[in-house]
């Protein structure tokens, strides 16, 4: 049958407790080229404080992700669900929709 896709293959997770973790504290550029979405991750490493110096830092790549399109879309997915639990505990409030700016009158 031409019409029939094929089916996805049933994968199972499987753990790898001594996979390292990455800690970042922001997120840097991203790329997209239209099969891969780049994500990098960064991480602030504050100078050492001089009196009353406003403080100065660093911010340094941790680590690069890069992701297929179906990578990118599955991880957009879940922060969807990651906000809509943040905004359903309170700890972050839905921004109402910006209207467009109304064009000026001739």
């Amino acid at each position: 049958m031409p019409n029939e896709r094929p089916r996805e293959p049933k994968l199972r997770y499987e753990d790898i407790p001594s996979l390292p973790e990455t800690f970042a504290d922001s997120i840097g550029q991203w790329y997209f080229d239209g099969s891969t979405l780049r994500i990098e991750f960064t991480v602030s490493r504050f100078d050492e404080r001089k009196s009353s110096e406003q403080r100065t830092g660093r911010k340094l790549p941790a680590c690069r992700l890069v992701l297929s399109t179906g990578g990118a879309i599955e991880l957009l997915r879940r922060c969807r669900q990651f906000t809509a639990a943040l905004e359903k505990a309170g700890l972050l409030k839905q921004q109402a929709a910006k209207e467009p700016d109304a064009a000026p009158s001739s």
